[in-house]
């Protein structure tokens, strides 16, 4: 009879909040929604959310990806076409109601708070500057708000020194994109206050919610990690920060991974705290593949980690709030676990 092989042990610091925020639980919900409420095809302009994995599962439901409007077919224009999560130009709706086009917009609401922000200072006559990520889709749906020339992107503590606004300095008003890293964007804006006093803030932090929490409770694990792993796609703009969060708190390593099958085990060794969290976009589904992957090689112990609660939920479309959305819908992405309350 072969002995047992001992397993190494492991203690796992699962972050909370993690994966999903509201916003693009209600993206997702209403590409699942649509598909019950007017059948296959349903188009998606961009990908939904940035996440290989939610895609195709709403792929295998029926939903078809294009990049552009242009490309849904003629005999497909009765159909909707969802604009994704992260907001789009002015241009795509208008450009939608030239064709004749039915759409959903599943902009996220705190995304469309920030177009409002930018707007309003545009409107009271300011020079708008927007700090983010050159052609990530929040920052072209951003500028897509706003007048050409009437917006600047400002990326780095670099840029912020040596950028020159090409109008009166006491008139410039900031927001940015949700997705930011916090303390490097407070760097940012404190570059542009010291240069320009007089500049204005938005109403109301740009930077959402869920990056921000997803951010703070990866400051609070990762000290004394010897590795971090980060759920979640490489052009995820808020996955992508929680690595780099993961490092300057105190792991020793961290990993942005897509899949369990990306896990390189002989680079991973023998560790014996692991860090775990999922950008905004990430599934649970695939927490729980690391996790069971990690406890098929190690004695594990999950130890949650915890900083906050968070209840937001935003609704559907309102053409879309009388459809019933059951836990057998979103299964693909949350397993068992049942999609949030539409209050």
């Amino acid at each position: 009879m072969t002995p047992d092989v001992i397993k190494p042990s492991l203690t796992i610091r699962l972050c909370g909040p993690r994966g999903f925020c509201a916003g693009v639980d209600r993206a997702i919900q209403i590409v699942v929604l649509a598909l019950k409420a007017y059948g296959a095809p349903v188009y998606v302009r961009h990908e939904i959310v940035h996440n290989r994995y939610v895609v195709e599962g709403l792929e295998a439901k029926g939903a078809v990806f294009v990049e552009e409007l242009d490309e849904i077919p003629a005999e497909h224009r009765a159909q909707p076409v969802v604009f994704s999560a992260h907001g789009v130009p002015k241009s795509v709706p208008a450009d939608a109601t030239a064709r004749n086009l039915f759409y959903l917009d599943a902009t996220c609401p705190l995304v469309s708070k920030v177009h409002k922000q930018a707007m309003r200072h545009q409107r009271l006559g300011r020079h708008v500057i927007l700090i983010g990520h050159a052609g990530h889709p929040e920052v072209i749906g951003t500028m897509g708000q706003l007048p050409e020339g009437s917006v600047s992107l400002v990326e780095t503590v670099e840029d912020a020194s040596v950028w020159e606004p090409p109008v009166d300095p006491d008139n410039l008003g900031f927001v940015t994109q949700t997705t930011l890293s916090v303390d490097d964007t407070a760097g940012v804006i404190a570059r542009l206050q010291e240069r320009f006093p007089a500049l204005q803030a938005p109403a109301a932090d740009s930077i959402c919610y869920a990056t921000t929490n997803r951010q703070e409770a990866v400051k609070q694990a990762a000290p004394g990690c010897d590795l971090f792993i980060v759920v979640g796609a490489p052009n995820s703009s808020n996955s992508k920060r929680l690595v780099e969060v993961a490092l300057k708190a105190g792991a020793k390593r961290s990993l942005l991974v897509q899949r369990a099958s990306e896990l390189d085990w002989d680079e991973i060794g023998t560790i014996g705290t692991l860090g775990l969290s999922a950008g905004a976009s990430a599934p649970e589904v695939i927490v729980d593949e690391i996790i069971a992957a990690f406890k098929e090689r190690f004695d594990a112990t999950v130890d949650l980690a915890i900083t906050t609660e968070e209840n937001e939920h935003f609704l559907v479309n309102r053409e879309l709030r009388s459809l019933e959305l059951t836990v057998a819908d979103m299964a693909f992405v949350n397993g068992d676990q049942a999609p949030p309350p539409r209050v």
